[in-house]
């Protein structure tokens, strides 16, 4: 079920445990994440892309743009909304590894964004917060 930018919706749980620590539940959110830019027409491209001690979630297309994506999953309530955990420092830490992806990769001239995918689990169901152009 395809959903608009910024929309707040249910989504089937992920294939993968979130069992077992931050690693698997993060792959897990990834998915869930990707699967969602997927539902409205995003093409991914890379995922865990690490430069330096850094690292993006997801790299993909929405038409002639590349977004950098950042996903954040929480479990609970009780740290507040995932999105909310991308400070203005994780931001330029985000912003460094995307220009070592340009860099890497020989990209010039294309339109770049920075996204927000906040997930969390509301009533036993994964709810999906897309926030294109965050940051």
């Amino acid at each position: 079920m395809a959903r608009l930018p910024n929309d707040r919706g249910p989504v089937a749980a992920p294939a993968a445990s979130t069992r077992g620590g931050n690693r698997t539940a993060g792959g897990s959110g990834e998915g869930i994440a990707a699967a969602h830019l997927r539902s409205i027409g995003y093409t991914i491209v890379e995922r865990n892309y690490r430069f330096g001690r850094g690292e993006i979630d997801i790299v993909a297309r929405d038409g002639p743009t590349l977004v950098f994506c950042e996903v954040k999953l929480r479990r609970t309530g009780e740290f507040g909304l995932p999105e909310a955990a991308v400070t203005a420092r994780k931001q330029r830490q985000i912003r460094f590894v995307a220009q070592g992806y340009l860099l890497e990769r020989g990209i010039r001239n294309t339109g770049c964004r920075f996204d927000v995918v906040g997930i969390r689990r509301v009533e036993g169901e994964w709810e999906v917060c897309h926030l294109p152009g965050a940051f």
